[in-house]
């Protein structure tokens, strides 16, 4: 669920609870409107948790050495993220 169908449940669920005094026998629209509020505010707040930019740690380390006997140079690079 996106951010804009989870306005959509609210206000839909908001013009059910507080606009509309219709009667209906087999369903309460109050509590549908309710309903249909709560669905739509945590749809919106998973939506925002998950389009939240994530903290991201980038380690980077280089290191050489001379290979004592054979004179050679060895190099080794070691990345590391440590995001969440």
């Amino acid at each position: 669920m996106r951010i804009g169908s989870s306005i959509f449940l609210i206000a839909l669920g908001a013009i059910l609870a507080f606009a509309i005094q219709a009667e209906v026998n087999f369903v309460d629209i109050t509590l549908v409107g309710y309903i249909l509020m709560a669905v739509g505010v945590i749809g919106l707040i998973a939506s925002l948790l998950l389009a939240a930019p994530r903290r991201q740690n980038h380690v980077s380390e280089s290191r050489s050495v001379v290979d004592p006997n054979t004179g050679e140079t060895i190099t080794r690079n070691e990345v590391r993220d440590s995001g969440l």
